[in-house]
């Protein structure tokens, strides 16, 4: 939007000219994002706190946490405004990658905003159906696949590429959909899983988010990607400024989400942010780099397939508590330790995945 009105302004200066690089209009993303959820933080927390929008806490799980009942959720919606606010006022609106993951981040957060409403409005401790939930996800991340098929321009763009193997590239036709319907959905629900501590989903979401946006970056450079060896995908560039969103967004929540936190996620937030992290991978063909940079939000959502294949088939328990963070707190690990180590093993992960850059 902004943009438009600086290649109009253009014509009567030649420094609106400023705003065409991609780098610039990241870095506004990311501000603009911060600015918006720093300034919304306060009045939403009220407004959830007035009409008692409160966390419900299970009792059989770490008694630390029957402290938190009643703290504000549904603030994932937060992040949502900033990111749609702030990708609508910088990126090129002509894109269709913008549009495609802005489309995807919404309605996956409106099935989260769905869930969180029956549980907390209206006090049904089921929420949304686990079936409906996943008929949704799969209605919208198979929407975003066959779009992204149809849509496609150049082979590259429907082809998987390995990371460490710059000459090992696997064209994948309608299996294509497929695994984009995957890595929508599963990341989705990886982030969900992981979101159960105060900070502890999104701060992995703003690192990996962040180097998705270098992958963007460097993806819609027909220089760099040929220098790095990466897919060059025209347009994926513009994606830097949803993932500036992102972080802004994500770093401007952890305001008010850190130990102990005056609000939490909730649905709305966790599984629109894991569907963007999976549609963002896809677009740039850095599905594998997505895997190895989620490794906390994977760790995640394998304790909890082992825990349940483990009592359904021997009637006993891998683990004290499923997902793995509840492991290691009823082990005796403070809340704050978790989070924080959990955030360190993102780190060098994002790291390693960085990496893959150069190592071709």
């Amino acid at each position: 939007m902004l943009l438009l009105l600086a290649e109009y302004l253009q014509q009567f200066h030649t420094g609106f000219a400023v705003f065409q690089y991609l780098s610039l209009r990241g870095i506004l993303g990311v501000l603009t994002a911060l600015v918006l959820s720093l300034w919304m933080g306060p009045w939403l927390i009220r407004t959830l706190q007035l009409r008692q929008i409160g966390q419900s806490v299970r009792t059989d799980g770490p008694q630390t946490h029957l402290a938190k009942s009643g703290t504000p959720t549904m603030g994932g919606a937060l992040i949502l405004s900033a990111i749609t606010i702030s990708t609508l006022l910088w990126a090129d609106l002509g894109n269709r990658y913008v549009w495609v993951v802005l489309a995807v981040t919404l309605l996956f957060g409106a099935i989260g905003w769905v869930d969180d409403y029956r549980k907390v409005i209206e006090k049904n401790s089921r929420g949304l159906p686990s079936r409906w939930k996943y008929f949704w996800q799969s209605v919208f991340g198979l929407g975003a696949a066959i779009f992204l098929y149809m849509t496609a321009q150049t082979p590259v763009e429907t082809t998987l590429i390995l990371p460490l193997l710059k000459n090992v590239e696997i064209p994948l036709g309608i299996g294509f959909v497929v695994l984009t319907y995957f890595v929508i959905v599963g990341s989705s629900n990886a982030v969900n899983l992981t979101d159960g501590l105060d900070g502890l989903a999104i701060m992995p979401t703003v690192m990996v988010g962040g180097a998705l946006g270098i992958f963007c970056y460097l993806s819609g450079n027909v220089n760099f990607a040929d220098y790095l060896l990466i897919p060059y995908i025209p347009g994926a560039g513009e994606l830097i400024v949803f993932c500036g969103a992102l972080i802004g967004a994500g770093l401007g929540f952890l305001w008010f989400n850190t130990y102990p936190a005056q609000v939490f996620m909730g649905d709305v937030g966790a599984l629109a942010l894991g569907a963007a992290l999976g549609t963002i991978a896809v677009i740039v063909r850095q599905e594998v780099v997505l895997f190895i940079m989620g490794g906390v939000f994977v760790m995640e959502t394998l304790s909890v397939m082992i825990q349940v294949a483990s009592f359904k088939l021997t009637g006993k328990r891998v683990f004290r508590m499923a997902p793995i963070h509840h492991h290691f707190e009823l082990k005796g690990w403070p809340e704050p330790r978790v989070i924080v180590r959990f955030w360190i093993i993102t780190v060098i992960l994002v790291l390693v995945g960085l990496a893959t850059l150069k190592l071709r």
